[in-house]
């Protein structure tokens, strides 16, 4: 009986980060040696608090700031090196609005491409313009768009000269829920063309929704990336609930080993526990011992802790850590 083996080509690196350091003239270190590699065609999520060192970790990458230390390789080019050729891979999404609001959408697209030497390509601008919900207004001055569909000829500026890696440093920062899930859709619809995404946020759910892989950046130090699934069935906590029949005034002595928490009315116990096959077993053994102390309960329910609640303890842990 033959076997069949599945070989899975493992992703390559897009994006190589190595030993970067930025310390502004200040004294400030904005950027404290970050190792970081992204790999091709993965939507990859950034967060951190302000002033963590995001958009200077995208301006460092995007050639926009110098950096004190280290390197950087996107897509094979060095950006100091070969700064053209590895700007020219790099799609940048900036927070802040930063096009001429006299000119035409059409223009500041088809200019933004000029400025990469690609030469004319109508058909590719009119696709970038359509997938943005754009086209209808190709002809109209920029100042007479709403801000979100400013945003959205950001997003088209650095489409249009069909980079592989794409920096969106915020990019629903301030539009209404229509909008933010609109461009969920369009990065999912890049992603599925191999364009790889970079992606700031403030909205956790953003990074839940979209991202692959997480890392979370705190004062200029990159403290964890995992692939988001990973992360959340690691370090998210599994809580159990059991609302009693009658209040209790302490937990019994018997329960001692399960850690529960009994609330502040003494109405009902919590049970924090993992994922595992051995832990789900314990509730089991829980449930068993709760009736033999003779503790009652009427209902229960399981919450498990979000990526909001895991970035919020790893930064919180961070910061506790310094001296």
């Amino acid at each position: 009986m033959s076997a069949r083996f599945c070989y899975r080509r493992p992703m390559q690196t897009i994006l190589t980060i190595s030993n970067l350091s930025k310390t502004y003239a200040s004294g400030f270190q904005a950027l404290k040696r970050v190792n970081l590699e992204i790999r091709r065609g993965e939507i990859f999520a950034l967060l951190g608090p302000n002033g963590a060192g995001k958009t200077t970790l995208i301006g460092t990458v995007c050639g926009l700031v110098n950096p004190s230390e280290g390197q950087i390789s996107v897509d094979g080019h060095d950006i100091v090196k070969d700064y053209r050729r590895a700007r020219s891979v790099i799609g940048l999404v900036p927070q802040e609005l930063t096009t001429n609001a006299f000119e035409t959408v059409w223009d500041t697209v088809s200019f933004t491409r000029g400025l990469f030497g690609k030469s004319p390509d109508p058909g590719h601008l009119e696709k970038v313009l359509r997938a943005l919900s754009l086209w209808d207004k190709r002809n109209n001055p920029i100042m007479t768009l709403s801000g979100g569909m400013k945003r959205r000829v950001l997003i088209a500026k650095a489409l249009g000269h069909e980079p592989a890696v794409l920096f969106l440093d915020e990019p629903t920062a301030g539009v209404d829920v229509e909008l933010r899930r609109d461009m969920w859709q369009l990065m999912r619809g890049l992603k599925d063309t191999g364009v790889t995404i970079i992606l700031t946020t403030h909205y956790i759910d953003e990074a839940e929704e979209m991202a692959d892989r997480i890392g979370i950046i705190n004062r200029g130090e990159i403290v964890l990336v995992e692939e988001k699934t990973q992360l959340l069935r690691k370090l998210g906590k599994k809580q159990l609930t059991l609302q009693l029949e009658a209040p209790l005034a302490q937990v019994p002595a018997a329960l001692a080993g399960y850690g529960l928490e009994l609330s502040a009315d003494g109405a009902s116990l919590t049970y924090t526990y993992d994922d595992t096959q051995s832990e789900r077993a314990g509730i089991v053994t829980l449930l068993r011992d709760l009736g033999d102390a003779q503790v009652r309960f009427k209902d229960l329910q399981t919450t498990q802790s979000s990526l909001e609640d895991i970035f919020v303890d790893l930064v919180k842990n961070k910061d506790e850590d310094r001296p």
